[in-house]
């Protein structure tokens, strides 16, 4: 079969070189398309389900919300374990499924078993999906340099204005914020006072609840126009929550004011983020989606995060902790400078070697062929130009030339044994 492949070819040399070209432009469109990381993305194939029931201890949590879950995740199709973990006020599942699972299918599933576990949880605990991200997929951290703008300010703008603008971007998954505070209305009930007016505490939860809905009327028409009637029941700022009437006594309303202090605060902080040792910042961690060009996605926020500075107050700005791009551009031209290294050194042994230029020049070509034709593969099993990846090429291109020497002086010896031969028979 090798023989009739070999003579073939030599029979057909313009069809092997067209053939030949259109890999190599081939390969080069492959290039162009494979995604570029520094690192590969080895996590496993995972699902998270995050459950939030703020307030609680790790040991109820674990009971009432990471038990359940779990007993009721295990049974999916195509998984291979569950992994649990409960802390204060949170519940971490995280389910890991088979390689060759599609993220998206496992999440679907997950999420269809989460519809039918929801009824066995306690009632306002509600778990929901991670982002579609993996272990590597934080490819950008900022912080905003706001001198002036106090913590509370910093965060408001970070969750209600940078947040919804960044994640709009391609390949964006999520935009995780971090540090501030958060700002709540917050409510210190005094229990003395609870008792001096005989007011349990479920009547002040359920007298602010339900002053704090927006309620519809109905639609009539007068003159032929048509009026809408609704009530506007949205608490706004702390006067209105102080003056919620909770109980009546002797024809005297008991308001919130009378029984707790209103203020407002940030919410209960678990830790803080401090930078370089000069004080807390506020800032977000950009989680790429899964399977995307890195070196793309970081481009595209940063040009997104240059429009967004345009509507910063007065000396507020962006500041970069970490970049992945930076690391991907130096690993990747540092591999490139070792590849094309090697190509020259490559191709001057073997020149010097057979010291005959159609021969070197035959085995010389195979190198970018080889190159280009090993980038189809990656985009083909899905592997990203990393370190890795490249690294493995560049130790590849020795054993690429070998075969064309061996076949090289083969041939070469064939044909000075059959030249030999010729001679003898002309001198006889």
């Amino acid at each position: 079969m090798v023989h009739r492949i070999i003579e073939w070819s030599l029979r057909n040399r313009f069809i092997v070189l067209v053939m030949a070209a259109a890999l190599f432009a081939w390969g080069i469109f492959a290039v162009k398309k494979n995604p570029v990381d520094a690192i590969p993305d080895l996590s496993e194939n995972q699902v998270i389900v995050f459950t939030e029931w703020m307030g609680r201890g790790p040991q109820l949590i674990e009971d009432q919300v990471t038990y359940p879950l779990v007993t009721n995740l295990q049974g999916l199709p195509r998984i291979k374990y569950v992994r649990g973990s409960s802390m204060f006020g949170m519940s971490f599942i995280y389910v890991i499924f088979q390689d060759d699972v599609d993220i998206y299918w496992a999440r679907e599933r997950v999420l269809e078993r989460l519809s039918t576990v929801a009824s066995t949880l306690p009632a306002g605990v509600t778990p929901q999906l991670g982002p579609d991200g993996t272990g590597v997929g934080h490819i950008l951290w900022y912080t905003l340099d706001a001198p002036g703008m106090d913590l509370g300010e910093q965060r408001a703008l970070q969750d209600w204005y940078i947040k919804f603008a960044l994640q709009n971007v391609p390949g964006v998954s999520e935009i995780a914020s971090f540090g501030g505070f958060q700002k709540q209305y917050q409510i210190t009930v005094d229990p003395n006072k609870l008792l001096y007016y005989r007011i349990p505490v479920a009547a002040v939860l359920n007298a602010i609840r339900t002053n704090n809905n927006e309620s519809g009327g109905r639609k009539f028409e007068l003159s032929d126009i048509g009026y809408i009637i609704k009530t506007s029941g949205y608490l706004k700022s702390v006067a209105e929550i102080e003056n919620i009437p909770v109980k009546t006594q002797n024809n005297i309303p008991i308001r919130i004011a009378d029984v707790a202090t209103v203020q407002m605060t940030g919410e209960t902080r678990l830790g803080i983020f401090d930078q370089d040792g000069q004080g807390e910042r506020v800032g977000g961690i950009v989680v790429m989606r899964y399977g995307e060009n890195a070196d793309a996605v970081i481009d595209k926020v940063k040009a997104r995060m240059k429009e967004v500075a345009k509507g910063f107050p007065d000396g507020v700005k962006f500041d970069i902790v970490y970049d992945r791009g930076a690391l991907i551009r130096e690993s990747v031209d540092a591999i490139k400078h070792t590849l094309i290294e090697e190509m020259i050194v490559v191709s001057v042994v073997v020149i010097l070697f057979l010291f005959h230029w159609r021969s070197a020049l035959s085995i010389i070509i195979q190198i970018p062929i080889t190159l280009a034709a090993s980038f189809i593969l990656l985009n083909a099993f899905g592997i990203s130009s990393n370190i890795m990846s490249l690294t493995g090429i560049a130790l590849a291109i020795g054993v690429i030339v070998d075969n064309g020497i061996i076949m090289s002086e083969n041939a070469y010896k064939h044909l000075a044994e059959k030249y030999a031969q010729w001679q003898e028979k002309q001198q006889a």
